[in-house]
């Protein structure tokens, strides 16, 4: 009557809506990250839980497997937080300490390098105090916010808590949820195309996290390795810092290639060795063992997750950076699943009436 067509209203009401809801979980971006955290933490955790689960007798709920894998996984923190985080914080504090000295003697020109290559070092060297200095004065300057500082560091210690807590009901109750989405549709051909688009989801998490775990743990096993081997100085620490940056994708294994050529540099370690050993590993994992651990679903291109990670990390900080890959496939997949709703839609209205 008034002139507008119905389905130009209906997409423009469902954009609104889409803009509205994405707006909203930007306001709770920090509560979402805590969950989103707690579900990848459950899919990490969730292998054992099945394994432990299966093993156990009689007919029951997960709540004793899920048990054991929580103090399974205690054990194995306290294991390594006593065996491996104790070396590292030494090596932190040493490296610390004796960083000026070592910047210093680094700084002096060399008789047997080229001038360029002594300008070089003199330019790393003053990048590398400035960050120093300006660090410090970041922390001077926030000595009379150490109250407020001090609760902001006890809100982010609870969520180490709440973290291990929610995943723990995702392991218990996800199924249901799932269920319970499921039953929320009722007509029989979109249940199903969402319970495939559940299904990849699920298969593309699970991937992920596992795939992603296993690579920073073959980092800093291969790392810590090597680095001995080769005599590499605060060897655990590189290490440590590699495996735990590979949870950041690219960007997160660049960052921890120039830390340790720098460090390896200052500190008189063999420079040329560990540079070699970081390209021969490079090519290793990004050739054959990341292809190998991310086959189901999680390949994207590289342009692609340059786009994700500097997105994510320009928009909410490190958690965008963390979470670019997964929300790119996730992406993907829904791409898929609404092109496929289209195509049965399609074919639906392409059947001819039967004759009469």
């Amino acid at each position: 009557m008034l002139g507008v067509d119905a389905r130009a209203a209906r997409y423009t009401w469902t954009a609104a809506l889409v803009l509205l809801l994405l707006w909203l979980v930007y306001l709770m971006r920090t509560t979402v990250f805590v969950f989103i955290v707690a579900l990848l933490f459950g899919y990490l955790l969730a292998p054992l839980v099945s394994v432990i689960d299966r093993f156990l007798p009689g007919k029951r709920t997960r709540t004793p497997a899920l048990a054991i894998a929580y103090a399974i996984l205690v054990a194995a923190v306290f294991l390594g937080v006593t065996q491996i985080g104790s070396r590292t914080v030494e090596e932190a504090n040493s490296l610390a300490k004796s960083m000026p000295a070592k910047l210093a003697r680094f700084e002096q020109p060399n008789a047997s390098l080229p001038d360029s290559v002594n300008s070089f070092k003199a330019q790393i060297v003053q990048k590398v105090e400035n960050r120093l200095s300006q660090s410090s004065g970041e922390i001077i300057s926030s000595l009379p916010r150490a109250g407020v500082e001090i609760l902001s560091v006890a809100s982010n210690l609870v969520y180490l808590v709440i973290v291990p807590i929610l995943g723990f009901f995702f392991l218990k109750d996800g199924r249901a949820i799932r269920q319970r989405l499921l039953e929320m549709i009722d007509d029989d051909r979109q249940r199903v195309l969402m319970e495939g688009l559940l299904a990849d989801v699920n298969l593309v998490l699970a991937h992920y996290m596992r795939a992603i775990l296993i690579l920073s743990l073959a980092t800093f096993t291969s790392y810590s390795i090597f680095f001995t081997i080769l005599r590499v100085p605060y060897s655990i620490l590189l290490a440590a810092l590699a495996g735990t940056l590979e949870f950041i994708p690219m960007i997160g294994t660049f960052s921890a290639a120039v830390i340790i050529v720098i460090v390896t540099a200052v500190s008189g370690g063999p420079v040329l060795g560990a540079l070699a050993f970081l390209v021969v590993y490079r090519v290793f994992q990004d050739y054959v063992l990341s292809p190998l651990l991310m086959r189901a679903g999680v390949e994207l291109h590289p342009l692609l997750v340059l786009f994700g990670v500097f997105a994510g990390t320009e928009l909410v900080g490190i958690p965008g950076a963390f979470l670019s890959v997964p929300v790119l496939a996730l992406i993907r997949i829904i791409y898929r699943f609404i092109r496929q709703q289209r195509l049965a839609a399609g074919q639906v209205h392409a059947v001819p009436d039967a004759p009469a």
